[in-house]
């Protein structure tokens, strides 16, 4: 019996260190930081020495400021949806622009032929082409712009007021053009953001009325997944919004191919709007139906200084005209 008894009497120490070593293990693992406090440096401080979180533009210029009051380092799909929604290869939203679509669908052939009426040189501009040397335009002979001022209802162009009042400066005749996006929003809704957004107009003999860019979609399906006659009731409710709030018709600009698939060759604005036609060949080939000529011809995206340049069909007193109203 005393054999026996003696054994566990002799282990109880050993059990006893054991439990404690457990308990510390215990705690360690509960509380890592209270544990050697005196032998283990503290967490560093992530503002000391090299960033926890470095910063993604270190070593990337900042972007220029272009004018005061316009954006140092613009966000151009702010409020827009992700564009890792969109199938790769397609362009982030805010970036369309006039005629990115035309080679693509319509081709390009070769240079304009003389005419016999007299034509008054022009441009388009978005923020594809950053700021812009309006100077240099202006002495090769470019005597009135058109810039891109807003797309759909959550873009606004981060060059617009360079661009813009730029070429206003040096002496241009010049308005604004909206990129349309039907499938966004509604036509009324795009049309108050264009005119909030600097596609107003006044009887100024320098601005000229704003244009609705209608085109081929560059994110989607080319008619913005819309049949021809809701098309056709997007325009007209953009272009009446328009007019009711600038007392003008608007510009349309857009391609026939464009026209005859997504409206149908629809005939009713050829009387109201002036026709900005987008067509990269030797002459302005067929028109829209409902138009008879056009008011401004894009005839080229690979043209000097700019890439897009156009041809307002007349004289610089017609392009006076049509900015007085």
């Amino acid at each position: 019996m005393p054999a026996h008894r003696s054994g566990p009497y002799r282990r109880r120490p050993l059990v006893a260190a054991a439990t404690a070593l457990s308990a510390t293990l215990a705690l360690l693992l509960t509380h890592p930081g209270a544990a050697s406090a005196s032998d283990t440096p503290a967490d560093p401080d992530p503002t000391v020495g090299a960033p926890a979180d470095p910063d993604p533009t270190a070593g990337i210029p900042a972007d220029p400021d272009p004018v005061p009051g316009a954006p140092a380092d613009p966000d151009p799909v702010k409020g827009t949806p992700a564009d890792i929604d969109l199938p790769a290869g397609t362009p982030a939203r805010g970036t369309a622009h006039m005629g990115m679509g035309v080679i693509e669908h319509d081709g390009q052939g070769g240079t304009p032929r003389s005419e016999r009426v007299a034509q008054t040189e022009g441009v388009d501009v978005s923020s594809h082409q950053g700021n812009v040397d309006w100077a240099a335009l202006w002495s090769s002979g470019v005597k009135w712009s058109y810039n891109k001022a807003t797309e759909g209802t959550s873009y606004k162009n981060p060059y617009f007021a360079q661009q813009y009042n730029g070429a206003y400066n040096i002496g241009m005749i010049r308005g604004a053009y909206h990129f349309a996006t039907p499938n966004d929003s509604s036509g009324t809704s795009q049309a108050n953001y264009f005119v909030d957004g600097g596609g107003g107009w006044s009887r100024d003999g320098k601005t000229l009325p704003g244009v609705l860019d209608i085109e081929w979609n560059p994110y989607g399906a080319s008619c913005y997944g819309k049949t021809q006659a809701q098309m056709v009731q997007w325009i007209r409710d953009f272009l009446g919004t328009y007019r009711s709030r600038t007392g003008r018709d608007a510009v349309i600009y857009t391609a026939t191919s464009w026209w005859k698939d997504c409206t149908g060759n629809y005939t009713g604005f050829g009387a109201t709007n002036p026709l900005w036609i987008a067509r990269y060949d030797t002459t302005v080939g067929e028109l829209p139906a409902g138009w008879d000529f056009q008011t401004i011809w894009q005839y080229t995206s690979t043209g000097p200084l700019v890439g897009d340049h156009d041809r307002f069909n007349g004289a610089l007193d017609r392009v006076l005209a049509l900015a007085n109203g």
